[in-house]
């Protein structure tokens, strides 16, 4: 199968992609696994919610690939990173690994692309060499295996539980930017703090369809609000993981975001559907 086709299965016929991402028990963060911790369970969920693509995995991608029929396309992790504890520590090992195999494991599952992170943490360019290097070797094994590669280039910085998004737009484009000249063919990115820049990130993408990060729980009416911002500077979709899983209502919160990316729908109708 060519790299084309599977973005074929990744993208709808529109170009957008709703991806709910459900790899966070990789990490080994305890509270990572609010709503996931009966994973086969969370899938039936979103498996009958029907967005674009699942993410996960290797280990946990058998339970999706493993139902018969129709379902999702499987976007696979390829690395497991260290950099979500609650602590800051200058001084930590940090550490962004990739799965041995990575590809040969995405083309066994039958993924519709791989995905590995590029880290940005101020201070620490020795997280940031590692994660070049993973993606230059994906990069050169993904390319004659006609596996995509969706590219996650986060900018990170301390905050009141350990290390989130760094939201400066001039960082983020850099890193974008990077991620696009290292060969990726999705993006995955977070939100800028003020979504105003966010139509310069989508131009230093070049084209390479960027899918906007959720990153962690946010009320219905932010979650809602951003997507319609992102959506409208150029977003080709979204990646979301704990404002589904974590949601009460993960099977209508799904809904509510697939009508945004792909149906026109604005944040307000998405709210009333939502609670419908």
């Amino acid at each position: 199968m060519t790299a084309t086709a599977r973005m074929n299965r990744l993208f709808a016929a529109d170009g957008r992609c709703f991806d709910v991402a459900v790899d966070h028990g990789f990490f080994g963060e305890p509270r990572f696994l609010a709503g996931i911790e009966d994973l086969d369970a969370a899938l039936d969920v979103l498996v009958e919610a029907a967005p674009d693509a699942i993410q996960l995995s290797p280990g946990s991608a058998r339970l999706l690939q493993a139902r018969p029929g129709p379902k999702p396309a499987l976007v696979m992790r390829t690395d497991v990173a260290n950099v979500y504890g609650p602590d800051v520590d200058a001084g930590a090992l940090y550490f962004s690994e990739l799965v041995a195999d990575a590809v040969e494991q995405a083309l066994r599952l039958d993924a519709a692309c791989a995905v590995v992170n590029l880290l940005w943490i101020d201070g620490r360019p020795d997280l940031h060499r590692q994660c070049l290097r993973n993606v230059a070797a994906l990069k050169a094994r993904c390319e004659p295996a006609g596996m995509p590669l969706m590219v996650e280039p986060l900018a990170m910085r301390p905050g009141e539980a350990g290390y989130g998004v760094n939201g400066d737009a001039e960082r983020i484009r850099a890193i974008v930017r990077q991620a696009v000249e290292l060969g990726a063919d999705i993006i995955k990115s977070d939100p800028t703090d003020d979504l105003g820049d966010y139509p310069s990130v989508i131009e230093v993408a070049g084209g390479i369809p960027l899918l906007v990060r959720g990153g962690g729980r946010a009320s219905d009416e932010e979650v809602l609000r951003r997507t319609g911002a992102v959506i409208e500077a150029g977003a080709a979709g979204i990646v979301y993981g704990r404002n589904v899983i974590q949601h009460e209502r993960p099977r209508e919160m799904t809904g509510a975001l697939m009508g945004m990316v792909h149906d026109g729908l604005s944040a307000e109708d998405a709210l009333a559907r939502l609670h419908g």
